[in-house]
């Protein structure tokens, strides 16, 4: 009968696998990182509020975590390439009607809908992708891989700027969609693990266990009390994520700042990310310490510089902040997709990854309203980072609990099969690589 194989390739067409996602991380969430450009531009066209803006980003996070298990699924019973595929086309036709200008609940529909799913179908499926390709280099390939969002920020925020200045910014979304249409192209790379043709007498009873779940959405994983504790992290996290990138234009611009060196800031934020993911993806491939333990370490101070950020009351003190707040967001970013495997082993990741990204959208749909809300309440921008912060540092103590509970689990069951990235690499006979 035909199964995938179990055992990763570690390279070859992997790294194929890898530049993929990297062009495909720049198209999706280098785009979104770099949206505080259009936030004032958006907001003083329609003559709103901040927290009504602000429903523009919360609904393209919330639909881009929605459909999260809808791309899981997709890819188990379509394939990841076809699913990455239509995600291009439904974030480039988000952008083009976007840029149409019809009216503002048209932008939640398009920016929100249409862009949020499809960056979620394109994103799911790529980072799916880089962990079956990967066992033993997987924390490095995703961190390469992660950090293509990065790279592309870098280059996005002094050119969209330009675009803005030059074609407006409903010109400048119908080019960020035509940009995005190359993600059809990135789909088309990711070619499936090859199949083998094996039979169960043959194999061991281990092989068989690790492919019995294939094209099945196990959404009894919600059962294990580590990855409920995992997911309300990712809720506290997702609720202060997405804010620095929003409001740190607005907040330098308050501050007197031109548009062009508030932008220069993004830049400087995304160089200081992209170290941040290389540095932590190697340090977590040495294992010198447990991934939930050096997630909990770079979670709990990016909630204290997000905290301490307001004192920064110039553009170089802003930048130094800016600076640090990019590296540590890289340091989260680089493992807290690939610590899901510690929890659950690789042959749940999928559905693992698909309801974290669902349940997570909680989160990620409250925290920039309620931050734009905090804005306009208190007509200070440093409220935003404040209720970041504050967000981020209280996740840190639910990841602490949930490594207690995968330490404690891994103690009762020392001869357990499961796959993790903490410890040696095991052959499916049980040998070590």
């Amino acid at each position: 009968m035909e199964r995938y194989l179990s055992d990763p390739p570690d390279g070859g067409y992997g790294w194929v696998v890898v530049t993929s996602a990297f062009f495909i991380m720049g198209l999706t969430a280098a785009v979104f990182k770099n949206f505080g450009l259009f936030f004032l531009e958006i907001q003083s066209h329609y003559d709103v509020l901040n927290s009504t803006t602000s429903w523009v980003t919360s609904t393209t996070i919330a639909v881009f975590h929605l459909g999260a298990p809808l791309a899981s699924a997709l890819s188990m019973h379509l394939s990841h390439r076809t699913v990455i595929v239509v995600g291009g086309l439904l974030a480039t036709s988000g952008m083009i009607i976007a840029s149409l200008d019809l009216s503002l609940p048209w932008m939640y529909l398009s920016i929100g809908v249409l862009q949020g799913l499809g960056v979620s179908f394109a994103w799911i499926p790529a980072n799916s992708m880089v962990s079956h390709y990967f066992r033993r280099w997987r924390p490095i390939a995703y961190a390469i891989a992660s950090s293509g969002e990065c790279v592309f920020a870098m280059g996005f925020s002094p050119l969209f700027q330009w675009l803005i200045d030059s074609y407006s910014w409903q010109g400048t979304l119908l080019i960020i969609g035509g940009l995005q249409l190359n993600l059809c192209v990135c789909g088309a790379l990711m070619k499936p693990l090859p199949a083998a043709r094996t039979s169960i007498q043959d194999k061991p009873v281990f092989k068989e266990s690790r492919t019995s779940n294939k094209g099945t959405f196990q959404w009894s994983l919600l059962q294990r009390p580590e990855l409920l504790l995992y997911i309300v992290f990712a809720i506290l996290a997702a609720a202060g994520f997405f804010i620095p990138p929003l409001f740190l234009v607005p907040y330098a611009s308050s501050l007197g700042m031109t548009q062009y060196w508030a932008a220069s800031i993004l830049s400087v934020l995304a160089l200081a990310d992209l170290l941040g993911r290389l540095a932590c993806g190697w340090l977590a491939n040495l294992r010198l310490v447990r991934n939930l333990q050096l997630l909990t370490m770079v979670v709990t101070a990016l909630g204290v510089v997000l905290l301490l950020l307001p004192i920064a009351q110039c553009y170089w003190s802003i930048l130094v902040f800016a600076s640090l707040y990019g590296f540590l967001f890289g340091c989260v970013v680089a493992i807290h997709v690939t610590t899901i495997v510690d929890i659950v082993g690789l042959e749940g990741f999928d559905s693992a990854l698909g309801l974290f990204m669902l349940l997570r959208s909680s989160g990620g749909f409250v925290g920039p309203p309620a931050a734009g809300w905090l804005v306009d309440w208190t007509h200070d921008f440093s409220a935003s980072f404040y209720f970041s912060g504050l967000c981020l540092v209280l996740s840190g103590v639910f990841v602490v609990l949930v490594d207690r509970l995968v330490k404690k689990k891994k103690l009762k069951l020392p001869d357990s099969c499961t796959e993790t990235t903490d410890h040696p690499i095991l052959k499916a006979d049980g040998a070590d690589v």
